[in-house]
């Protein structure tokens, strides 16, 4: 980045006003009376009425639109482990994204915990103020463990999206990438080069999509992620294959899909020669993929490719998940987010990008034509029809898989940001 772009988002951040987030109000207060009813002695009858039944708090207060955004700061971008109040501007960024794109009120927590644990304990003592978490930029393994308990402690949605937001926006490309390439997901020989949150997530939910294990290649540092390897954690373990391939250039050999969730320029073109025709490349790492587009698409034309940039095609980006993914487990008030829900995502991402491409969407992009192909396997976020379509796929879901405590929204599908209190 130079030096006027860094100090352009220094300013950005910092003035008129610092920081991307403030508190608004929602009722009038403007006189006595008004007062006396936004706080004593008005307020003690929501109390009494939340103390009675706790489901109250959702007619009474904002919990039902309401998610915490929070991180350790241990796995901040791709800028390593640089503490909790390092990580507060990418957590109201977060927020900003909640707001913009569903409507959803957020709040931004950093903890400084000095051990999972201590996190686990801190966040789920605080649970119950929200109606979901969103757990960003924690690092592997811990982040495994951490979700994972404070989903079976609290009676929210918990959701670490570097895991399950990437996945998402990823087997949703996949799936289109494949069916152009003219494959199926369940013959596909998948490569993943990284281990880490994102890509144990993706390799989970190309698994629960119809993908074969047994295809299925994960590299760490060390290499291939094999049977005969010491010292896995246990997430690793469940990737081990039963191989003799032990480095990229081995696993790579007539593959037919690459995932990158690594490093930049960890893949050359030599490798991306070595794949079967039609190869589909996922380079993710941001903002230098793995491999460049530029360089991939001189070594095998008929690569079908996507990265993490917004400046080529296909990109897979988080903000086309999270947001709307929350929007439909809040509005049926979702226990948790489950794999049925996650799957529901996923395909109706798949769906919409094989619809005709809105105006607006080619005027944002400054583009005359756009449509289902290999430069255009998932929407776009500035597609206004992903408020209506995931949204309701999710909360579907939720409410099919027995995890909502509310019935399907008789408002959706939204259309608008201020559809959410239509009901």
């Amino acid at each position: 980045m130079t030096d006027a772009k860094k100090q352009a988002a220094l300013d950005y951040h910092a003035k008129p006003i610092p920081g991307k987030l403030s508190v608004e109000l929602t009722k009038p207060t403007a006189t006595a009376r008004d007062l006396s009813l936004a706080y004593s002695p008005g307020v003690a009858e929501p109390v009494r009425e939340i103390a009675r039944d706790p489901e109250n708090a959702y007619r009474y207060t904002g919990k039902g639109n309401l998610v915490a955004v929070i991180s350790d700061g241990s796995a901040i971008l791709g800028l390593g482990n640089l503490g909790p109040l390092a990580s507060k501007p990418v957590m109201e960024g977060k927020g900003v994204l909640f707001k913009c794109f569903a409507g959803i009120n957020s709040v931004d927590v950093e903890v400084n915990a000095e051990s999972p644990q201590a996190f686990i304990d801190t966040v789920a003592r605080i649970a119950d103020t929200w109606g979901g978490i969103n757990l960003e930029d924690i690092k592997a393994p811990e982040c495994f463990e951490i979700e994972q308990a404070l989903i079976e402690q609290c009676s929210i949605p918990v959701f670490h999206d570097d895991q399950h937001g990437t996945a998402i926006v990823t087997a949703a490309g996949m799936l289109n990438a494949l069916e152009i390439a003219g494959k199926r997901l369940e013959d596909a020989k998948i490569v993943c080069l990284g281990a880490g949150a994102a890509a144990i997530a993706c390799m989970k939910l190309l698994l629960a999509c119809g993908a074969r294990s047994e295809n299925l290649v994960m590299l760490d540092r060390r290499g291939v992620i094999h049977a005969g390897r010491e010292g896995l954690n246990p997430y690793k373990a469940m990737f081990a294959l039963d191989t003799d391939k032990r480095t990229l250039d081995d696993a790579i050999d007539g593959a037919d899909v690459f995932i990158g969730l690594s490093g930049p320029n960890l893949m050359t073109a030599e490798h991306i020669r070595k794949m079967a025709p039609n190869p589909i490349v996922f380079a993710c790492t941001n903002p230098d993929p793995e491999i460049h587009p530029d360089v991939a698409r001189e070594a095998r034309p008929d690569v079908i490719m996507a990265t993490g940039r917004s400046d080529y095609p296909n990109q897979v980006n988080n903000v086309l998940g999270f947001p709307f993914i929350f929007r439909g487990a809040l509005d049926v008030r979702a226990t948790r987010i489950n794999e049925e829900m996650k799957v529901a995502a996923v395909h109706a991402l798949k769906d919409l990008a094989r619809e005709p491409v809105p105006q607006e969407v080619l005027d944002a992009y400054e583009r005359e034509h756009m449509e289902f192909g290999p430069e255009y396997i998932i929407p776009t976020p500035v597609d206004v029809r992903l408020l209506e379509r995931i949204p309701a796929a999710v909360a579907q879901a939720a409410v099919d898989s027995g995890v909502a405590r509310r019935p399907y929204p008789a408002h959706y599908p939204l259309k608008t940001v201020d559809d959410v209190y239509g009901a």
